[in-house]
Protein backbone atom coordinates (compact mmCIF):
# COMPACT_ATOMS: atom_id res chain seq x y z
CA UNK A 1 0.00 0.00 0.00
CA UNK A 2 1.22 3.50 -0.86
CA UNK A 3 1.19 6.02 2.47
CA UNK A 4 1.63 9.20 2.52
CA UNK A 5 2.43 11.04 6.02
CA UNK A 6 2.76 14.56 6.79
CA UNK A 7 4.94 16.04 9.63
CA UNK A 8 7.47 13.21 8.25
CA UNK A 9 10.26 15.41 9.55
CA UNK A 10 8.79 15.40 13.03
CA UNK A 11 8.85 13.40 16.12
CA UNK A 12 5.29 11.13 15.78
CA UNK A 13 5.71 10.99 11.95
CA UNK A 14 9.22 10.11 11.77
CA UNK A 15 8.07 6.62 14.05
CA UNK A 16 5.12 6.32 11.63
CA UNK A 17 7.20 6.78 8.34
CA UNK A 18 9.62 3.87 9.52
CA UNK A 19 6.98 1.62 10.71
CA UNK A 20 5.00 1.77 7.94
CA UNK A 21 8.43 1.05 6.10
CA UNK A 22 8.93 -1.90 7.95
CA UNK A 23 5.71 -2.98 7.80
CA UNK A 24 6.43 -3.42 3.71
CA UNK A 25 4.75 0.02 2.44
CA UNK A 26 5.80 2.13 -0.08
CA UNK A 27 5.69 5.57 2.07
CA UNK A 28 6.61 8.84 1.02
CA UNK A 29 7.26 11.36 3.84
CA UNK A 30 6.21 14.72 3.16
CA UNK A 31 7.83 17.38 5.18
CA UNK A 32 8.10 21.32 4.90
CA UNK A 33 10.19 21.03 1.94
CA UNK A 34 7.79 18.89 0.00
CA UNK A 35 4.91 21.24 0.38
CA UNK A 36 3.39 23.65 2.49
CA UNK A 37 0.35 22.27 4.63
CA UNK A 38 -0.91 26.05 4.89
CA UNK A 39 -1.13 26.30 1.13
CA UNK A 40 -3.84 23.62 -0.36
CA UNK A 41 -2.58 24.51 -3.74
CA UNK A 42 1.11 22.85 -3.34
CA UNK A 43 -0.63 20.20 -1.59
CA UNK A 44 -2.95 19.13 -4.19
CA UNK A 45 -0.12 18.82 -6.27
CA UNK A 46 1.79 16.62 -4.39
CA UNK A 47 -1.27 13.86 -3.14
CA UNK A 48 -1.81 14.07 -7.06
CA UNK A 49 1.76 13.20 -7.67
CA UNK A 50 1.92 10.25 -4.76
CA UNK A 51 -1.05 9.03 -5.52
CA UNK A 52 -1.74 7.26 -2.42
CA UNK A 53 -4.06 4.90 -1.26
CA UNK A 54 -3.68 6.07 2.17
CA UNK A 55 -2.65 9.77 3.99
CA UNK A 56 -1.80 9.75 8.03
CA UNK A 57 -1.84 13.14 8.88
CA UNK A 58 0.64 13.19 11.75
CA UNK A 59 1.72 17.09 11.02
CA UNK A 60 1.16 20.11 13.32
CA UNK A 61 2.40 23.13 15.55
CA UNK A 62 2.75 21.03 18.80
CA UNK A 63 4.16 22.73 22.40
CA UNK A 64 3.89 22.49 25.92
CA UNK A 65 1.67 24.29 28.90
CA UNK A 66 3.86 27.52 28.02
CA UNK A 67 4.02 27.40 24.06
CA UNK A 68 0.02 27.18 24.01
CA UNK A 69 -1.25 29.99 26.42
CA UNK A 70 1.41 32.60 24.69
CA UNK A 71 0.22 31.36 21.11
CA UNK A 72 -3.44 29.71 21.45
CA UNK A 73 -3.82 32.07 18.06
CA UNK A 74 -1.58 30.61 15.81
CA UNK A 75 -2.27 27.24 17.54
CA UNK A 76 -5.75 27.58 16.70
CA UNK A 77 -5.17 29.14 13.26
CA UNK A 78 -1.97 26.95 12.02
CA UNK A 79 -3.38 23.82 13.16
CA UNK A 80 -7.19 23.96 11.89
CA UNK A 81 -6.07 25.36 8.52
CA UNK A 82 -3.48 22.72 7.89
CA UNK A 83 -5.91 19.81 9.36
CA UNK A 84 -8.69 21.04 6.82
CA UNK A 85 -6.55 21.28 4.14
CA UNK A 86 -5.13 17.71 3.95
CA UNK A 87 -8.18 15.79 5.04
CA UNK A 88 -10.03 17.89 2.82
CA UNK A 89 -7.48 17.53 -0.21
CA UNK A 90 -7.41 13.55 -0.01
CA UNK A 91 -10.84 13.66 -0.18
CA UNK A 92 -11.15 15.81 -3.60
CA UNK A 93 -8.16 13.98 -4.79
CA UNK A 94 -10.09 10.56 -4.11
CA UNK A 95 -7.55 8.99 -1.56
CA UNK A 96 -9.47 5.94 0.09
CA UNK A 97 -8.21 5.82 3.44
CA UNK A 98 -6.89 8.76 5.67
CA UNK A 99 -5.86 8.64 9.48
CA UNK A 100 -6.18 11.33 11.19
CA UNK A 101 -3.67 11.89 14.91
CA UNK A 102 -5.36 14.05 17.20
CA UNK A 103 -4.26 14.55 20.61
CA UNK A 104 -6.07 13.69 24.32
CA UNK A 105 -6.35 17.58 25.16
CA UNK A 106 -9.80 17.19 23.16
CA UNK A 107 -11.76 16.16 26.27
CA UNK A 108 -13.47 18.25 28.46
CA UNK A 109 -11.39 18.78 31.54
CA UNK A 110 -14.04 17.68 34.19
CA UNK A 111 -15.72 14.50 32.26
CA UNK A 112 -15.13 11.34 34.39
CA UNK A 113 -12.50 9.81 34.38
CA UNK A 114 -11.24 7.78 31.93
CA UNK A 115 -12.04 9.74 28.92
CA UNK A 116 -13.93 8.00 26.58
CA UNK A 117 -14.97 9.10 23.04
CA UNK A 118 -18.34 9.96 23.70
CA UNK A 119 -17.02 13.02 25.96
CA UNK A 120 -15.86 14.69 23.18
CA UNK A 121 -18.16 18.25 22.33
CA UNK A 122 -19.76 17.63 25.81
CA UNK A 123 -18.26 20.68 27.81
CA UNK A 124 -15.26 23.77 27.81
CA UNK A 125 -11.75 23.12 27.01
CA UNK A 126 -8.67 23.00 29.27
CA UNK A 127 -7.78 27.04 28.70
CA UNK A 128 -4.00 26.34 29.27
CA UNK A 129 -4.45 24.83 25.27
CA UNK A 130 -7.80 25.76 24.32
CA UNK A 131 -6.66 27.18 20.92
CA UNK A 132 -4.56 23.64 19.97
CA UNK A 133 -7.71 21.64 21.17
CA UNK A 134 -10.57 23.37 19.19
CA UNK A 135 -8.49 23.03 15.74
CA UNK A 136 -7.82 18.74 16.66
CA UNK A 137 -11.79 19.05 16.84
CA UNK A 138 -12.28 20.55 14.04
CA UNK A 139 -10.48 18.53 11.96
CA UNK A 140 -11.53 15.30 14.06
CA UNK A 141 -15.03 16.42 12.45
CA UNK A 142 -14.04 17.52 9.10
CA UNK A 143 -12.81 13.77 8.80
CA UNK A 144 -16.35 12.41 10.26
CA UNK A 145 -18.26 14.46 8.15
CA UNK A 146 -16.50 13.20 5.13
CA UNK A 147 -16.10 9.78 5.83
CA UNK A 148 -19.86 8.93 7.06
CA UNK A 149 -20.89 11.34 4.03
CA UNK A 150 -18.91 9.64 1.39
CA UNK A 151 -18.32 6.06 2.93
CA UNK A 152 -14.71 6.53 3.02
CA UNK A 153 -12.35 4.96 5.69
CA UNK A 154 -11.35 8.24 7.55
CA UNK A 155 -10.64 8.10 10.72
CA UNK A 156 -9.35 9.83 13.69
CA UNK A 157 -6.77 8.32 16.53
CA UNK A 158 -6.62 10.02 19.94
CA UNK A 159 -3.17 8.78 21.40
CA UNK A 160 -1.76 9.93 25.02
CA UNK A 161 0.87 12.23 25.63
CA UNK A 162 3.87 10.32 23.70
CA UNK A 163 6.97 9.96 24.75
CA UNK A 164 10.47 8.36 22.93
CA UNK A 165 13.34 8.75 20.55
CA UNK A 166 13.20 11.65 18.38
CA UNK A 167 11.04 13.72 20.87
CA UNK A 168 11.32 17.50 20.91
CA UNK A 169 13.79 18.61 23.36
CA UNK A 170 13.66 22.51 23.16
CA UNK A 171 12.82 24.13 26.62
CA UNK A 172 10.40 26.22 25.05
CA UNK A 173 8.19 23.87 23.42
CA UNK A 174 8.66 20.23 24.60
CA UNK A 175 6.03 18.19 26.07
CA UNK A 176 6.15 17.38 30.08
CA UNK A 177 8.45 13.78 29.59
CA UNK A 178 11.03 15.64 27.17
CA UNK A 179 10.79 18.76 29.97
CA UNK A 180 12.17 16.27 32.62
CA UNK A 181 14.64 14.54 31.00
CA UNK A 182 16.46 17.73 29.85
CA UNK A 183 16.16 19.50 32.91
CA UNK A 184 17.40 16.54 35.01
CA UNK A 185 20.19 15.77 32.59
CA UNK A 186 20.90 19.59 32.83
CA UNK A 187 21.13 19.47 36.09
CA UNK A 188 23.57 16.64 36.72
CA UNK A 189 26.08 18.56 34.50
CA UNK A 190 25.53 21.72 36.64
CA UNK A 191 25.44 19.76 39.63
CA UNK A 192 21.95 21.39 40.85
CA UNK A 193 20.88 20.91 44.20
CA UNK A 194 17.36 20.87 43.01
CA UNK A 195 15.23 20.76 39.98
CA UNK A 196 11.92 23.05 39.11
CA UNK A 197 8.71 21.58 39.21
CA UNK A 198 5.92 23.82 38.13
CA UNK A 199 2.36 22.94 40.55
CA UNK A 200 2.75 20.39 43.44
CA UNK A 201 3.45 17.56 41.35
CA UNK A 202 -0.11 16.30 41.83
CA UNK A 203 -1.59 16.54 38.56
CA UNK A 204 -1.56 13.04 36.22
CA UNK A 205 -0.85 12.23 33.04
CA UNK A 206 -0.82 9.50 30.43
CA UNK A 207 2.14 8.42 28.21
CA UNK A 208 2.64 6.31 25.50
CA UNK A 209 6.21 5.16 24.08
CA UNK A 210 5.83 6.27 20.51
CA UNK A 211 7.41 2.97 18.63
CA UNK A 212 4.30 1.20 20.66
CA UNK A 213 1.68 3.09 18.60
CA UNK A 214 3.24 3.83 15.62
CA UNK A 215 4.13 -0.32 15.46
CA UNK A 216 0.36 -0.98 16.11
CA UNK A 217 -0.75 1.81 13.29
CA UNK A 218 1.45 0.77 10.87
CA UNK A 219 0.78 -3.04 10.81
CA UNK A 220 -2.77 -3.60 12.45
CA UNK A 221 -4.34 -0.22 12.31
CA UNK A 222 -3.56 0.82 8.55
CA UNK A 223 -6.16 -2.19 7.56
CA UNK A 224 -8.93 -1.92 9.76
CA UNK A 225 -9.86 1.40 9.27
CA UNK A 226 -12.95 1.20 7.73
CA UNK A 227 -14.55 -1.32 11.03
CA UNK A 228 -13.15 1.58 13.54
CA UNK A 229 -15.71 3.99 15.05
CA UNK A 230 -14.95 7.09 13.75
CA UNK A 231 -12.82 8.50 16.55
CA UNK A 232 -10.54 5.86 18.56
CA UNK A 233 -8.45 6.56 21.96
CA UNK A 234 -5.24 4.96 21.70
CA UNK A 235 -3.13 5.31 25.05
CA UNK A 236 -1.25 3.35 27.72
CA UNK A 237 -4.23 2.41 29.59
CA UNK A 238 -2.94 4.05 33.08
CA UNK A 239 -1.54 7.44 34.44
CA UNK A 240 1.42 8.79 37.26
CA UNK A 241 1.42 12.06 38.93
CA UNK A 242 4.04 14.42 37.78
CA UNK A 243 5.74 13.94 40.66
CA UNK A 244 6.23 10.36 39.96
CA UNK A 245 7.72 11.03 36.33
CA UNK A 246 10.17 13.50 37.82
CA UNK A 247 11.31 10.76 40.19
CA UNK A 248 11.21 8.13 37.90
CA UNK A 249 13.81 9.68 35.65
CA UNK A 250 15.77 11.08 38.51
CA UNK A 251 16.28 7.19 39.39
CA UNK A 252 16.77 6.35 35.58
CA UNK A 253 19.64 8.94 35.47
CA UNK A 254 20.36 8.64 38.77
CA UNK A 255 20.21 12.52 39.67
CA UNK A 256 20.63 12.46 43.84
CA UNK A 257 18.91 16.00 44.01
CA UNK A 258 15.83 16.79 45.18
CA UNK A 259 12.44 18.97 43.81
CA UNK A 260 11.05 22.49 43.90
CA UNK A 261 7.79 23.07 43.57
CA UNK A 262 6.23 26.10 41.86
CA UNK A 263 2.91 26.52 42.79
CA UNK A 264 1.79 29.66 41.49
CA UNK A 265 2.60 28.35 37.88
CA UNK A 266 -0.29 26.92 35.93
CA UNK A 267 -0.90 22.90 35.64
CA UNK A 268 -3.33 22.43 33.12
CA UNK A 269 -5.64 19.69 33.31
CA UNK A 270 -6.18 17.65 36.23
CA UNK A 271 -6.33 14.58 34.60
CA UNK A 272 -5.81 13.28 31.08
CA UNK A 273 -6.53 9.40 31.42
CA UNK A 274 -8.40 7.52 28.24
CA UNK A 275 -10.13 4.52 28.03
CA UNK A 276 -8.49 2.89 25.15
CA UNK A 277 -10.38 -0.75 25.80
CA UNK A 278 -12.32 0.03 22.08
CA UNK A 279 -8.83 0.06 20.72
CA UNK A 280 -7.80 -3.26 22.77
CA UNK A 281 -10.27 -5.26 20.52
CA UNK A 282 -8.80 -3.68 17.42
CA UNK A 283 -5.60 -5.35 18.70
CA UNK A 284 -3.88 -2.35 20.69
CA UNK A 285 -1.91 -2.73 23.72
CA UNK A 286 1.23 -0.98 25.23
CA UNK A 287 4.39 -2.86 25.56
CA UNK A 288 7.23 -0.66 26.61
CA UNK A 289 6.75 -0.17 30.70
CA UNK A 290 7.52 3.50 31.87
CA UNK A 291 11.25 2.73 32.77
CA UNK A 292 12.52 0.89 30.40
CA UNK A 293 11.04 3.55 27.87
CA UNK A 294 12.50 6.23 29.67
CA UNK A 295 15.86 4.57 29.47
CA UNK A 296 15.64 4.27 26.40
CA UNK A 297 14.33 7.85 25.77
CA UNK A 298 17.00 8.91 27.99
CA UNK A 299 20.14 6.84 25.83
CA UNK A 300 18.99 8.73 22.95
CA UNK A 301 18.85 12.06 24.23
CA UNK A 302 22.24 12.06 25.92
CA UNK A 303 23.58 10.78 22.03
CA UNK A 304 21.75 13.51 20.28
CA UNK A 305 20.54 16.60 22.02
CA UNK A 306 23.29 19.43 22.99
CA UNK A 307 22.33 21.18 26.01
CA UNK A 308 22.15 25.15 25.55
Amino acid sequence: MKVLITGAGGFLGSWLAEDFKNAGHEVFGLTRADADLMDRQQLRQVIKSVNPHCVVHSAGLVGGIEANMKNNYRFLLDNVIMGANVVATAFECDVPKLINMSSSCVYPPNSPQPFNELQILTGSLEKTNEGYALAKIATQKITEYISSEYGLSYRTLIPSNLYGPRDNFHPDSSHMLASILLKIQKAKRNKLDTVEIWGDGTARREFTYVGDLSEWVAKEAINLLSEFPSSLNVGFGSDHSVSDYYMTVADVMEYQGGFKFLLEKPIGMHQKLMDSSTASRFGWKAKTELTEGIKITAKWMENNVKLG
